[in-house]
C-alpha cells in the first residue's frame, strides 16, 4: 500500500516559502519529467558494472539539472542562512549542493538486477504543488514507494523534493543535517562540507 504523509512542519514550510502556483506550465508534464529522470537512473544502473562513480556522475548531471531545481532546494534546506549569504556564497553553495546530490545518486545506483520503475499517478500536494507517485519494483517483488514533489517555476515543472515510502522528505533530512554545521560554521562551513563529501564519493 502506498504510504505518504506530510508532517506539520513540512506543510508550514510549503505555505510560507512557496505560496500559490499556476495550474499549468509549459514543457514536459510532471509525469513525463519524472519518467525521463527514472529512465536515466535505469540506464546508469544497467551500465554500473562497467562504469565508475565519476562516469555515472557525468551521465546523471544533465538530467538532474533538467529535472530538479537545485537552487530552490538548497535555499529551503538552509533557511534563514540563505538570506544572510553573499551572492558569491550562494553561487558556491548551489554548486557544492549540486556536486554532493549527484554524487550520492551516482553512488547509490551502482548496480542492476531487473528493477523497474512504475508510475502510479499524480495527486495534488500542499499549497498547489504536485506529487508524482511512483514505485521501484525489485526482482523479489518488494517495492519502494517514491513520491516526487514538483513545482511550476518560470512556467516549467521542476522536482523540488523526494518523499520515500516511510514519509521522510529528503529535503527535510538535508535541512536537519545542515543545521548544526550552519550554526557553528555558517555558509562557508557547509560549502566545504558538501564539497568534501562529493570529493570522497566521486573518488571511489
Amino acid at each position: 500500500m502506498f504510504r505518504l504523509f506530510f508532517p506539520a512542519h513540512l506543510l508550514v514550510l510549503f505555505f510560507f516559502l512557496w505560496g500559490p502556483l499556476p495550474t499549468e506550465a509549459a514543457g514536459p508534464s510532471p509525469s513525463d519529467l519524472v519518467e525521463k529522470f527514472q529512465a536515466n537512473l535505469l540506464e546508469v544502473m544497467k551500465e554500473a558494472e562497467s562504469s565508475n562513480v565519476r562516469q555515472r556522475f557525468d551521465h546523471l548531471s544533465p538530467i538532474v539539472e533538467e529535472t530538479f531545481h537545485l537552487p530552490l532546494m538548497i535555499q529551503i534546506a538552509t533557511g534563514s542562512y540563505w538570506k544572510e549569504a553573499t551572492t558569491s556564497e550562494r553561487i558556491e553553495l548551489v554548486r557544492a549542493f549540486r556536486r554532493m546530490s549527484i554524487s550520492i545518486l551516482a553512488t547509490l545506483f551502482d548496480g542492476y538486477s531487473g528493477e523497474v520503475f512504475k508510475l502510479t499517478g499524480e495527486k495534488p500536494g500542499p499549497q498547489k504543488t504536485l506529487l508524482v507517485v511512483t514505485k521501484l519494483i525489485k526482482t523479489d517483488k518488494s517495492t519502494v514507494d517514491i513520491a516526487y514533489v514538483l513545482r511550476s517555476i518560470k512556467d516549467r515543472w521542476r522536482i523540488i523534493d523526494v518523499v520515500l515510502d516511510n514519509g521522510i522528505s529528503e529535503l527535510m533530512v538535508r535541512r536537519s543535517e545542515y543545521h548544526l554545521i550552519l550554526k557553528n560554521k555558517g555558509i562557508p562551513g557547509l560549502i566545504s562540507l558538501l564539497n568534501t563529501k562529493a570529493d570522497g564519493l566521486i573518488s571511489k
